[in-house]
């Protein structure tokens, strides 16, 4: 039920000057603070009496029992993937493999299209307002899917794949990849809301000349080299037997780390892995929710942040919800690392929060732009929603937006000042339109892709399981 004291109307206009009850800014919540946003940035913050009185010309929007944060950042995604996240329920560990690798490969410039536009619309249903992509194995296009992410709003920072191949790699292909690198840098380096990046999927698809000259070239660019590194078992045992050392190791020693770089997951790293981490300023996404479905370890985030690692938190493309990945990253650190030491508190709240936005802006590259409420800054933000029975008893709103905020409390979403979503839905854009061509063509992309899905469906489970038990069953 909608409840709101105010209307999309109100937010569409040129200059707003919003009045909520809470504001969350980098240095934690306030009350009776008011917001100007102007020609798409934070151009004033103060009291509500102060900026009432300096801006007398415009109507304030008061948003009663309201509060505003940054949007969210997604630091670890892969949008041409997203369509297809239930294929990975149940699955053993390096999932790409077997259905990611395939299915990418198999889609046409629609899909591309599609299925980028309906990720960046569920990113920011989900408080989403930067997502960090990892790269896509289709060979289609660039330009599709920064067409979908201009029409929805979302930023991102997008990345292109520069695998070489290893030991198929030449020194003609190396140079073809870094000048097709050059010139995406260059065709979105001025780009509003499109960041560019580049990747390497694992470290063991490259040569060692490509993922320094990849990662040299990233930070050359000022911008960030991705890469996935100690995820699964199998392939930090696959990097020891062929190179005699761990993936991370193996980005050490060709040069490839650094505070250009972001590694993917990081869910099995040594001690002195860590340090490395430390020593070279190179930045993680932590991804709990892909640990939940499909991992083989948890990242050591909590400890990572008290050792200054730096680190965004990531859906990987499985569930595109910001407030579930909050708690994910809470609950998930706190029954790996908290319970066995007896920490209650495991970050306090506020860290995840901090991961999720002014951190983990930092952590993509985009912290100059986005990822705090702060003069000058684009205007990304959420609007939420407190006036429901959750938070009318709240003692404390920094954790309960932790463990108890939902999806259905974001009221409005904004990217650099532009309102992109009004209680779930665009408003200058046909979402259902997009949906009922995804389930058609989801449907038809899966069929003509030769994945190997192990795992049955929940109700061919059911069944299975129901069979073993009459099977198995014992009389007493």
């Amino acid at each position: 039920m909608n409840t709101a004291n105010f209307s999309a109307q109100q937010l569409q206009a040129e200059r707003l000057l919003l009045l909520p009850s809470y504001i969350l800014l980098k240095e934690g919540l306030v009350q009776d603070q008011a917001i100007l946003v102007e020609n798409g940035i934070f151009q004033d913050i103060g009291t509500h009496v102060e900026l009432t009185k300096k801006y007398p010309d415009i109507v304030p929007v008061k948003l009663q029992d309201q509060l505003i944060m940054p949007g969210m950042i997604d630091g670890h995604h892969h949008l041409t993937q997203s369509f297809a996240k239930s294929l990975a329920y149940g699955e053993p560990s390096e999932i790409f493999k077997r259905i990611w690798v395939p299915l990418e490969s198999n889609l046409n410039e629609q899909f591309v299209y599609l299925c980028t536009k309906l990720a960046a619309l569920e990113s920011l249903r989900g408080g989403f307002t930067t997502v960090c992509d990892a790269g896509t194995r289709s060979e289609i296009g660039m330009q599709l899917m920064v067409r979908a992410l201009e029409e929805t709003g979302l930023r991102c920072v997008l990345s292109l794949i520069c695998n070489d191949g290893r030991a198929h790699s030449t020194l003609e292909l190396r140079q073809n990849i870094l000048e097709n690198a050059q010139i995406f840098i260059k065709s979105y380096k001025q780009h509003k809301n499109v960041h560019p990046s580049l990747a390497i999927s694992i470290p063991e698809v490259a040569s060692d000349d490509m993922l320094y000259e990849v990662s040299k070239l990233c930070a050359n660019s000022n911008i960030i080299f991705q890469v996935h590194v100690n995820e699964h078992l199998a392939s930090v045992e696959r990097s020891i037997i062929q190179q005699g050392m761990r993936p991370l190791e193996h980005l050490a020693k060709v040069g490839a780390l650094g505070p250009q770089t972001l590694i993917a997951h990081a869910t099995m790293l040594t001690p002195s892995e860590l340090l490395l981490l430390q020593r070279t300023d190179t930045a993680v996404s932590y991804n709990p929710v892909a640990s939940q479905w499909k991992g083989n370890a948890v990242a050591s985030a909590h400890l990572m942040h008290e050792v200054n690692i730096r680190f965004a938190l990531g859906t990987d493309a499985t569930r595109a919800d910001g407030f579930r990945l909050l708690d994910a990253a809470e609950a998930t650190q706190k029954l790996i690392f908290g319970i066995p030491t007896g920490d209650c508190s495991t970050g306090g709240g506020w860290m995840w929060l901090d991961h999720a936005t002014t951190a983990g802006a930092e952590a993509v590259g985009v912290s100059q732009l986005t990822g705090s409420i702060s003069i000058g800054k684009q205007a990304d933000f959420l609007i939420i929603d407190l006036d429901t029975p959750e938070f009318c008893t709240s003692q404390d709103i920094t954790w309960d937006m932790v463990r108890l905020c939902q999806r259905d409390q974001i009221q409005a979403v904004f990217v650099g000042g532009r309102i992109c979503l009004w209680q779930g839905w665009p408003l200058d854009w046909d979402a259902k339109e997009l949906m009922c061509r995804m389930k058609v063509l989801t449907k038809k992309a899966i069929e003509a892709s030769p994945i190997q899905k192990l795992h049955p469906t929940a109700e061919q489970h059911r069944q299975l399981h129901g069979q073993t038990s009459q099977q198995q069953s014992v009389h007493i």
